[in-house]
């Protein structure tokens, strides 16, 4: 990567850009206190975020990464955490150091962007305007924008058709095994943040072309585009 850079780079969101965690914790517990489950707490989310809110709230409800969750308890928290999150998607999240910077030196040498995330749009949008960063994005893919989500590599073939490019011109970064699995699947490089949520996991098992300590390291490891 460092000889031939990439001309088209994509983001995923939440746990690369934004830390919001802070936010879904919050309404996830304003959920299970409606359905009289105990609070689940920040650290227990942090582990089950990266697959949508969904999944997110069935892990929740069953209080394992796993589990199926009781029916019953299921279907009311998670309309419980929509409304909660509708109001607070953006309150307590913050955009990670080393993002606006990184994000400015790409646009201004050439790049061009895109967000690739497996979050709804109905919260992709606003999060990405309440932080001001849809400016930098000229795609947005969200999580019900392509019939399957990643590490299905739909999403990231959709942005690149999108943006007119091709995948051998690509880099995917994002924090998950499932950003990796879908640069994989998809033919297009991929880096990864060791800061976000990846269920546990150490990311670096999961061998992507490179582990960024933050994206204000991407201006020393890529090329400028006139």
């Amino acid at each position: 990567m460092e000889q031939q850079s990439p001309r088209y780079i994509l983001f995923d969101l939440d746990g690369t850009l934004v830390d919001s965690v802070p936010d879904l914790a919050w309404c996830v517990d304003v959920a299970m206190q409606q359905v009289g489950l105990p609070a689940r707490g920040e650290a227990a989310v942090r582990c089950w975020v990266g697959n949508g809110i969904e999944k997110l709230m069935k892990r929740a409800v069953a209080n394992a990464m796993d589990d199926e969750p009781d029916e019953q308890l299921f279907a009311p928290a998670y309309q419980a955490f929509l409304q909660a999150y509708k109001e607070n998607h953006a309150k307590r999240s913050q955009v990670y150091d080393g993002v606006i910077p990184a994000l400015d030196w790409l646009k201004n040498h050439g790049y061009q962007l895109g967000c690739v995330t497996n979050k709804a749009e109905a919260f992709t949008l606003p999060l990405l305007q309440e932080k001001k960063l849809d400016q930098y994005f000229s795609v947005i893919v969200s999580g019900d924008t392509c019939e399957h989500k990643k590490p299905n590599p739909e999403p990231i073939l959709f942005a690149l058709e999108a943006l007119g490019g091709k995948v051998e011109e690509a880099l995917m970064i994002g924090d998950s095994k499932s950003d990796i699995n879908a640069a994989r699947a998809a033919g297009c490089a991929v880096f990864a943040v060791p800061y976000g949520y990846n269920h546990g996991e150490d990311i670096h098992a999961y061998q992507p072309d490179k582990v960024l300590n933050t994206l204000a390291d991407l201006p020393s490891i890529l090329a400028p585009h006139q």
